[in-house]
């Protein structure tokens, strides 16, 4: 197994864990929440700011690993609020294009640092 504890633009894990772990051929990710990378902090106050946030933190992961959207097998949408899923979903959609892997989306009490999304994906490297 090979844990990835840091990469270029992705923010720092907030706790005692890594921001991947590579096994089997696959990554599986834990969750992006979205904290801008330049700051360290969440600066987006709408949930679309912080969708769009949480997909770049994506990107620049699977970036970081040479892999693309379409590696991408399975991913869990975590939201405040489902009345927000419209919102994310279309940000979502754009991301990944044609590709549609599997997905859940679940409404949770909170989530760290007071985010209104997270979004943990599963990819095939």
């Amino acid at each position: 197994m090979e844990l990835i504890q840091e990469a270029s633009n992705v923010p720092a894990a907030v706790g005692p864990y890594s921001i991947a772990a590579k096994s089997g051929g696959f990554m599986f990710c834990s969750g992006q929440i979205p904290i801008d990378p330049s700051t360290g902090k969440i600066d987006a106050a709408d949930v679309e700011g912080q969708a769009s946030q949480v997909l770049a933190n994506i990107q620049a992961l699977l970036t970081s690993q040479h892999l693309k959207w379409t590696d991408v097998v399975k991913s869990t949408m975590f939201l405040t609020d489902m009345a927000d899923f419209p919102k994310v979903n279309a940000l979502y959609a754009a991301a990944f294009g044609d590709h549609k892997p599997a997905r859940s989306t679940i409404q949770v009490a909170a989530l760290p640092l007071g985010a209104l999304v997270e979004i943990e994906v599963i990819v095939a490297c």
